[in-house]
């Protein structure tokens, strides 16, 4: 059997006295998955566990043989000698032991960033509908406290498992060389140490599960709060005394299970060394006896009572590990937990890439319904007690439509009607229920993901940004956007002089979620991203929403510019902003209530023209032209 197959039986024997479980055996391999690429540096860490073992029961043995010379009157130079010996094992000792801890916190940072880059792959690769549930905060928690949490099992645990169990065997062994009868007396107490352990244990994890719950729970608080829509809307409408008081609470609930693990592991671990130090006395004072008598040399007695410390020190250490494993154990539980959900939206074997040149876009058929959380999220992850089983209701009811390559298609009607989602499954966001989404002929579920980002476009009404610098936002769209095209675009989307007035220009921080700016700027910012990538296909989600009716027409100007040649999808309330387009689509419960161009859709006199009526004053003009809206 090789050393790392011999060290992970061992943490599994622990495991396994700890508390039988049917998912920690699961869980076990997949911690064997996640160390299996650094199997030799694990085999190289147990090979210097084990010389640390064999220099600890060496030293004992050599001041029992000090002492049995001092004893016998022997040579001043054999003491010296063994003197000698005794301080380059300590030496040797120490520097294997540096080297092992070196070893142990290396392989425990290459797990994390093994797991946090496991995890975080795979949450990219979540539908929206996963983070539309998820809180925040939960979900950073296992980023971070319970992957730092699984890495002890590897930089503190693995370590002690190892070297410990190889302690304890040669201890015993040269123990029972010496005399049997009183290792015999001194292992009575052996008990005292598995019973608690094994108890302590299952508390120990029951204590662990509640901090990383308390401690997810305050820290999703704190992520919302210090959020710049979240802070203002504590100003506005929060009591700060009340949010004070409620924070005040789950903080002291975190401190109160610190408290509680912490006096656990303090009792617990007194308590055993507290039996080891009686049977230290146990020890001394039977071999005291037995060397009065002259059964037993005197060196004997104190290479005894030295072993018994490194027997009971291994003991207590283990009976602790099966603690740390066990906790360590729930945090890769609840990291395995977000890798077990499996994402919704998932890129088929032999995906295809878009078609090149100008491409259409086409609905057929479509019926969609919002998934149900059992499907995307995890009720720890919601800080809810279960998840809400219900089917979602299908909000989508046969939408077809057809936009042809270079055509502009417009979605209007009322709020909630169901135009977002149209927009959303577009890009595959969502997958639809029935029918299909096509890009150039080809339904998205069987396209390429990559392909489908560089060919899709999208500006949702929540002009999103980044806290980073006005440079950063906009190569999101472009990394490889020279200089020139950055200004290029910024100019087109009527944002080049504010951008210039910026104390660092491009390198300015824009501030989380670009709060630093306007949100007309934010919205110019997405906007001006959009330019950049250059995609065959844009989608418009309300783009113009937060926009003067000057900065409308500057940006209305720029997208014009920028959908020539391409086909677009825009969505809007503002009837001014899609009255050229080639298909108007009234949207209204889920349907398409109408279909057809301005002048076709006012002259059938039906919800269009309704909208249109409120939303415009038409008084007679004498040229016969119409005026301008009168409101948003």
């Amino acid at each position: 059997m090789s050393m790392e197959t011999t060290a992970w039986t061992q943490l599994h024997s622990v495991l396994n006295a700890q508390e039988r479980r049917p998912l920690a055996r699961v869980t076990l391999r997949r911690i064997g998955g996640f160390a299996r690429p650094h199997r030799r540096r694990i085999a190289l860490f147990v090979l210097l566990g084990s010389a640390t073992a064999l220099l600890a029961v060496a030293t004992p043995l050599l001041a029992g043989s000090v002492v049995d010379t001092i004893v016998t009157g022997g040579e001043e130079q054999r003491v010296v000698h063994l003197a000698l010996l005794i301080a380059l094992i300590a030496v040797a000792e120490a520097a294997l032991g540096i080297l092992g801890r070196r070893l142990s916190a290396s392989l425990g940072e290459d797990l994390i960033l093994d797991l946090r880059t496991a995890v975080f792959d795979h949450v990219q690769r979540m539908p929206v509908a996963f983070f539309t549930r998820t809180r925040t905060g939960a979900l950073v928690s296992r980023l971070n406290n319970d992957v730092i949490g699984a890495q002890r099992a590897f930089s503190n645990t693995l370590s002690t498992v190892v070297s410990n169990v190889v302690t304890l065997l040669l201890t015993l062994t040269v123990m029972l060389a010496l005399s049997w009868q009183i290792t015999l007396i001194a292992l009575v107490l052996l008990p005292v140490f598995v019973i608690p352990a094994r108890l302590m244990g299952r508390r120990m994890a029951r204590m662990q599960r509640e901090a990383a719950t308390l401690n997810a729970a305050m820290g999703t608080r704190m992520t919302e709060r210090f959020s710049a829509p979240g802070a203002t809307l504590v100003k506005l409408f929060g009591r700060p005394e009340e949010e004070s008081r409620e924070f005040a609470e789950r903080a002291r609930r975190v401190r109160d299970i610190g408290v509680r693990t912490a006096t656990a592991q303090s009792v617990f671990i007194t308590a055993l060394t507290l039996v080891s130090a009686l049977a230290l006395a146990l020890v001394y004072g039977l071999g005291g006896w037995f060397a009065l008598r002259g059964a037993l040399d005197p060196g004997a007695v104190v290479s005894l009572a030295l072993l018994l410390t490194r027997l009971y020190a291994p003991l207590t250490s283990l009976a602790g590990a099966r603690v740390e494993v066990m906790s360590a154990l729930v945090s890769f539980e609840r990291v395995f937990e977000v890798l077990d959900l499996r994402p919704l939206i998932e890129e088929k074997p032999g995906a295809r890439d878009v078609p090149e040149g100008p491409v259409s876009v086409e609905f057929d058929d479509v019926r969609f319904a919002y998934p149900s959380a059992d499907k995307v999220s995890l009720a720890s992850l919601e800080e809810v007690a279960t998840l809400d089983t219900r089917g979602g209701a299908e909000v989508l009811h046969g939408v077809s439509f057809r936009a042809e390559p270079g055509q502009t298609v417009a979605l209007v009607g009322s709020s909630g009607a169901g135009k977002s989602t149209i927009a959303q499954l577009l890009p595959r966001l969502y997958d639809v229920d029935s029918g299909a989404v096509r890009v150039g002929g080809v339904d998205v579920r069987d396209l390429t993901a990559a392909s489908l980002r560089d060919t899709l476009g999208m500006v949702t009404q929540d002009g999103h940004l980044f806290h980073d610098t006005v440079r950063a936002n906009l190569l999101l769209a472009r990394p490889e956007a020279s200089e020139e095209e950055l200004w290029d675009a910024l100019r087109r989307a009527r944002l080049d002089d504010l951008v210039r007035s910026l104390p660092d220009g491009l390198d300015t921080v824009v501030g989380e979620r670009g709060y630093r700016l306007s949100g007309g700027e934010r919205q110019r910012m997405t906007i001006a991203r959009l330019l950049l990538a250059r995609q065959r296909v844009v989608i418009l989600d309300e783009a113009t929403a937060h926009l003067d009716n000057t900065s409308e027409a500057a940006v209305q100007e720029a997208l014009t510019e920028a959908l020539q040649g391409r086909t677009a999808l825009v969505i809007a309330h503002r009837l001014s902003t899609v009255m050229a387009a080639d298909l108007i689509l009234v949207v209204e419960d889920g349907r398409v209530a109408e279909r057809g161009t301005h002048a076709e859709l006012l002259a059938a006199g039906g919800r269009y023209a309704e909208l249109y009526r409120t939303q415009f004053a038409r008084q007679p003009a004498g040229d016969g032209t119409e005026h301008a809206p009168l409101a948003a």
